[in-house]
């Protein structure tokens, strides 16, 4: 289901509702409880991670995990405390 905007006229409340794709636009607000709630067009948010996606499934041999390490399979050196990479 996804997450809808919405934003009062009236009062300009803002609130995210968690609603089904066929549930009819909420109208009132719960703030001022007028009827001058209207649905945002948003960005949708989100987020392919971990395991299961293009980067680890679909690909083979070396080239396998670009995304985790340099050329070899070795990861970079982490900075210390300082900044500085050891």
């Amino acid at each position: 289901m996804p997450i809808y905007e919405y934003e009062c006229k009236a009062c300009g409340h803002r609130l995210e509702k968690l609603q089904k794709i066929s549930a009819a636009p909420l109208t009132d607000c719960p703030a001022c409880e007028a009827a001058e709630l209207s649905r945002l067009i948003s960005a949708a948010g989100f987020r392919l991670a971990g395991g299961g996606w293009y980067e680890t499934d679909f690909k083979t041999g070396s080239k396998k995990n670009l995304a985790g390490g340099s050329e070899g399979g070795q990861t970079a050196a982490a900075p210390g405390k300082d900044g500085a990479v050891a």
